[in-house]
């Protein structure tokens, strides 16, 4: 029987305080006012002094309320009916259907032994270009999309839901607009994609405390179907708007502030999330996948900052493209040696192409005349950007490297690329070596 106290110290902003014993960081607790009763969890102990933070908002409640402790942290419903099914950052329904109560499962753990996780060895195919040829993504990494509000990065994580080979998708949303989450819906739906997705929403008129949750909720669940042996994606957006609420939240602890006004723990409240990601040993696997907004597109922002130095690269996301330049999958090595032969020395050329192709723009736009070789070079970047950057891509891996030696022979000669004689012989276009050497 738990202990019911009927005395709040303190009520500032959503927290509340009341003076308790034997009461642990993370527990739930009941509290019943005036407007009906609310969750709130333990966020902070100091002596006898326990301060809560209320799910619904303080709104309503009095010093006079009750305030009755569970005993025990978080709990998701966990089970083969979540799939599908889509839930608010609290774990209920959203989607009208019936409330899981069964199997209930602890949320926000501690990450995995590294004893129990293999070195990354498989990789994802998601059907974009500039991820699967370039950046490819590996099983059990954790990467971030780092971009500016206004690109279309929740657009490109319902793409890698809809696509991406694995067995399971768990998409977190994390202070959406109602309009984000509608269209994550409507798009997974259409695509016959919601089958497979399990959708934490948590948008911003929900409260603040919720969007907390979402990351651990949905990696506590995705740990479960992995150690099933599923092959689990997360995708998170957006993890600034999860470092803003504990920002949020420290602020009205009256914490001491870090950087910006951030907490002193960011590093290690993003870390504990990122590490989640794992290869389990004869199981399934985590893959993380999150966007990161960076206001101002300033990367030394405390939340970008701090992601750079947990995750293993990152995507850039400008002007509707993911960038070639700054956008890195430093486990990519990992898996594209046994893709196929050509995807490195492919990949590693036509970056220096593009490279190039940047310089004879600028030279362009700055005046200066323009040889043969520069001509060449932004006929090259074009046909690039249009074939392959495009977001609206939608090919193989190997579709898409076929097409590279296709944009290759439609501007260069085979002894212009800086490739391989080996590959150039087996993989240049038949038919285009025959009009290149008629036109030489």
């Amino acid at each position: 029987m738990r202990k019911i106290y009927n005395k709040i110290e303190s009520i500032a902003g959503n927290v509340i305080t009341v003076k308790a014993e034997g009461v642990k960081y993370g527990e739930l607790a009941q509290v019943s006012s005036a407007h009906g009763k609310s969750l709130a969890e333990v966020i902070r102990l100091l002596d006898d002094e326990v301060s809560l933070q209320v799910f619904s908002g303080s709104r309503g409640i009095s010093t006079k309320d009750e305030v009755r402790f569970l005993g025990h942290p978080m709990k998701v419903s966990f089970s083969d009916n979540l799939m599908g099914r889509i839930f608010t950052g609290g774990g209920k329904p959203r989607d009208n259907g019936p409330e899981l109560m069964e199997n209930l499962i602890e949320i926000g753990g501690p990450s995995v032994n590294p004893a129990k996780r293999i070195i990354p060895r498989n990789m994802i195919r998601t059907g974009i270009p500039m991820i699967d040829v370039f950046n490819s993504l590996v099983e059990s990494q954790k990467l971030p999309i780092f971009s500016v509000s206004g690109e279309p990065y929740n657009e490109l994580l319902a793409r890698i839901a809809m696509q991406a080979e694995v067995d399971l998708i768990i998409l977190g949303g994390i202070g959406l607009k109602y309009d984000d989450y509608l269209g994550f819906r409507e798009t997974l739906e259409a695509g016959g994609a919601l089958s497979r997705t399990i959708f934490f929403v948590h948008t911003a008129a929900d409260p603040i405390v919720e969007s907390l949750m979402v990351p651990d909720i949905s990696l506590a669940v995705a740990e479960r179907f992995a150690l099933k042996g599923k092959r689990v994606l997360v995708l998170l957006s957006d993890m600034t708007n999860f470092a803003d609420a504990l920002k949020e939240i420290a602020i009205t602890m009256e914490q001491v502030p870090s950087n910006r006004g951030y907490p002193g723990d960011l590093y290690s409240q993003l870390a504990s999330r990122y590490e989640k990601a794992v290869d389990f040993e004869g199981a399934g696997s985590i893959t993380l996948l999150a966007v990161t907004t960076m206001p101002g597109d300033d990367v030394t922002h405390p939340v970008p900052d701090n992601t750079g130095y947990i995750t293993e690269g990152q995507f850039y996301l400008r002007n509707g493209r993911i960038e070639p330049f700054g956008s890195l999958s430093r486990l990519k090595q990992l898996v594209n040696k046994d893709t196929r032969e050509d995807h490195r020395a492919l990949m590693d050329g036509m970056i220096k192409l593009y490279a190039l192709y940047k310089e004879a723009l600028e030279k362009k736009s700055m005046g200066f005349r323009m040889s043969q070789w520069d001509t060449k070079l932004l006929k090259y970047g074009e046909l690039f950007e249009s074939r392959l950057m495009d977001l609206d891509v939608n090919i193989s891996l190997e579709e898409a490297l076929d097409q590279g030696w296709d944009i290759l022979s439609d501007c260069l000669l085979p002894e212009e690329t800086g490739l391989r004689t080996d590959l150039i012989n087996k993989f240049w276009p038949k038919n285009k070596a025959k009009a290149l050497g008629a036109e030489v």
